[in-house]
This record gives C-alpha cells, structure tokens and sequence, in this order.
C-alpha cells in the first residue's frame, strides 16, 4: 500500500492492519522531519489507504501535544498551533475535508538550542530540552530560554553540547526523569563515548538510575510504567528503577528515536543512518538502519502490530506525537496566506478573504458555530 502527496515525494508503504487500526484507535500521527524540512500528518482515509498532508518548516525537530495544542521547534523558534475547528469546514483551499484545523497562534525566538523535547507542566508552562546548553528549561516571553536543571556533572550554561540531553518523561505535570549520551562536561565530549555511555536521570535527586545505555532517547511514561529508546540498537525498553534493570520489550530496527502513546499502543519513529557521518556510520544498527518510518506497538503485550516505512524524500524522522480523535485534521503552515486569513475570537470564527476587484465584500461570518464565507 502506498500514498503521497506528489506521486514522485513522500512515497511511503504501510502493512495492511495500519489504516484500519488509525481508524480505530481514532487518531492521526504527526511527525516531524528535519532532514526533509516537513511536518507530516498522516491519515487513514477508509480502513485501506492512508494519506499525507506534508507543511515546510526551517529544520523541524521536536513535537507537543496537549489539549488541542500543537507544538513544533524549528532551527531557531517554537512555534504554537491550535486546533480550530469551527474553521475547518470552511478552509478555503479545501471546504469540507478536515474534522480539525491547526492554525499558527505564537512563537518563541530561542535561538539555534537544537530543542530535542517539548512538553507542558501542570502550570501550563512550556518546557523545552535544550541540548545545545546542556539543560531542561522554560520559554520564556522576556529571554531566549530560562535554565531550570543541569545534569549534575555540567557545570556552567553554555551552547556546547557537551553530554547531549535530548530526553525528558513528565509524570503528572512534572518532570521525573532525563537522558543523555554521556557523562561529560566537555565541549561535544558525548561524542567520544558512543554508542554505550548513556544515562537515565532522576532529575529530582540527580541520581544516576542507569548508565552505559546504548543512546537512550524519548524517555515516556505509561501510567506507572517508564519506556526508552535505545538509537544505538532500535530496541524499545521497559525500566524498572526501583531495581535498577530494563528489559527489551521489542526489536524496532532502524535509529529509533520519538515515541507517542495513545490508546494501549506506542508508536515509535525510526530512521536510516547517515552513512556519511562520522557519529555514527559504526553504530550495531548501522546494517539494518536502512529505512525510516513509524513502528506501531501493543504496549501491553510489547508486539508489533503495524509498521509506515517511506520509499524516498523521509530519511530521517525526529519526534512524533498523536492528534486524538482527529481523523483527517488540517495546518494552516507559516508559509501560507490563508494563516492571515483566518481570525476567531472565543465565541465564533471567521475566513476573511482578500477583497474582490468588483468592491462586494468578502469577509466570512459566523453561523451555527462554523466559520463560512459569504
């Protein structure tokens, strides 16, 4: 099975449970890709076919998602989206074709920190892990980041990179726990130690849970039960930090790195290694690193039950998140005119369109709740 947007882009190739499941489990995955400059939606159309709604971003990195809320990181900025969905209907590029409708409503200018992680406290505060400096932090509307945690072996803020946080897990609104490649306060130091020097932090004693980690990513919690990737060998782990050990609930393959969770299953993003990269070119997964895409898992049981794999243009995939109970939604990307054009207000919205040569109006109005045009 394949879909694409353009038939010579994006071609990607699911197993055949894959539509019906997104279907199912009432839900669309979005993921980002940096390396081809998109956002993904990716959508079952019937239990058969899926389909893809790609928007271009500058280097898209890390993903959130809460309470119709999306948020993206870019090279330089953290840019907010919030469903809409009385503008749905109404899009004027395509009327009557989303049941959501994401629309650009704030940015925060960080600067190049190479975000890895997004993810709201109980607050409503928006944390970003900062792999550049090396710490966990708050955006902020009066400076480029506030640090609030280092790794107990980094001593001072600055944009090395020095052991490359890249993880945080939140548990009830706060964060619990933190990875990272490797134990160093040297400027790109963790690069000297892979692939088996990674750590597993509890950031509230700064206590070392687990080290010698084969590049531990995406650190998520399942009720009680806390999960990892480790990239260096696409393996899915289940921790157990009271004693100390983890357990390999499944082999994924590829550079496994950005996880979701929704409705009894994790769906796990992996990618092709760059041959062409030093890094990482010698990693175990080097051989069968050969293909990106999302492995979908049953998380109670730990088996896969369905896997997306791109033909060409997605090499590698960053993060992926879940949009519940959206069965095709839309995005208003930065490079569209319509994200000027569309305005709402608490109680109604509205798609006001350029004004026509002939001097009628062109402004939507509100109506039953929905945004139309007149």
């Amino acid at each position: 099975m394949s879909t694409s947007p353009d038939p010579a882009l994006f071609q990607l190739t699911c197993t055949p449970a894959v539509p019906e499941l997104l279907r199912t489990l009432r839900c669309t995955i979005a993921l980002s890709t940096y390396q081809a400059g998109k956002l993904v939606f990716i959508s079952a159309v019937d239990n058969e076919r899926l389909v893809q709604l790609p928007r271009t971003f500058a280097r898209p990195m890390a993903l959130g998602w809460r309470d119709g809320a999306l948020v993206v990181s870019t090279a330089s900025t953290v840019e907010l989206f919030v469903n809409e969905p009385r503008a749905a209907a109404a899009y004027p590029r395509q009327p009557d074709t989303y049941d959501a409708l994401y629309l650009p409503r704030q940015t925060w200018q960080t600067g190049h920190i190479d975000a890895h992680g997004l993810e709201w406290d109980a607050s409503g505060n928006l944390w970003v892990v900062n792999t550049k400096f090396g710490c966990l932090a708050k955006l902020s509307s009066s400076y480029s980041f506030e640090p609030v945690w280092f790794p107990p072996f980094v001593t001072e803020l600055a944009p090395e990179d020095r052991c490359h946080l890249n993880g945080v897990a939140f548990r009830s609104g706060a964060p619990v726990y933190a990875t990272c490649l490797a134990p160093t306060n040297a400027t790109g130091g963790w690069r000297k130690r892979l692939p088996n020097a990674g750590l597993l932090i509890d950031m509230r004693t700064n206590d070392v849970v687990l080290s010698d980690l084969p590049m531990p990513h995406s650190p998520r919690f399942v009720g009680d039960a806390l999960y990892l990737l480790f990239s260096a060998t696409g393996e899915l782990a289940r921790i157990d930090v009271k004693r100390r050990l983890y357990d390999v609930v499944a082999k994924i393959g590829g550079f496994v790195r950005g996880m979701a969770y929704h409705r009894s299953h994790l769906f796990i993003a992996y990618s092709k290694l760059r041959k062409n990269s030093s890094t990482f070119r010698d990693l175990p997964i080097a051989e069968e690193a050969t293909e990106s895409g999302v492995a979908i898992v049953h998380e109670p049981t730990g088996t896969l039950v369905g896997r997306l794999s791109y033909l060409q243009s997605v090499d590698e995939i960053f993060d992926v998140v879940i949009l519940p109970e959206q069965l095709r939604p839309g995005i208003v990307g930065l490079d569209r005119d319509e994200r000027s054009l569309a305005i709402s207000a608490p109680t109604s919205s509205w798609w006001v369109l350029p004004k026509p040569t002939d001097g009628s109006t062109a402004a939507g109005s509100p109506k039953s709740g929905a945004a139309d045009q007149s």
